[in-house]
């Protein structure tokens, strides 16, 4: 006498659950081993605070980097006939300190201070 471990509907549905799990094996995304792109490299900026006092603007900047930073803080004056001011660059060593001011003549409209990092300058006098 021969013997079935199955009904059609058993064997149906478990065709059906089988099939089921193949489709999501096959469309499972699968984490492709991609080299990941290249980190930037840190900034290596100054701290600075801007401030304005009446006509003046002030910024302190200090730097906590191995690198010297260049600074610059630069005044938009906010009359069209005062002129907009920049100042010298001045190289912030290492663990340095710097106060930069500027000025217009009447009321200033904006205030920001740029940054150039000397890179080869760590541990090096210049």
């Amino acid at each position: 006498m021969r013997t079935t471990c199955c009904s059609a509907s058993w064997c149906s549905a478990s065709a059906a659950a089988l099939a089921a799990v193949t489709v999501l094996l096959w469309t499972t995304p699968v984490a492709v081993g991609r080299p990941l792109p290249p980190e930037k490299p840190p900034s290596y900026e100054a701290d600075c605070g801007a401030f304005v006092d009446g006509s003046r603007a002030i910024a302190y900047c200090h730097n906590p980097y191995p690198v010297t930073d260049r600074v610059r803080l630069h005044v938009e004056c906010e009359r069209w006939w005062d002129v907009d001011a920049d100042s010298a660059p001045v190289e912030i060593d290492p663990a340095g300190y710097a106060r930069l001011t500027e000025r217009c003549w009447k009321e200033v409209r904006a205030v920001w201070v740029s940054h150039q990092s000397l890179r080869g300058s760590a541990g090096a006098d210049t």
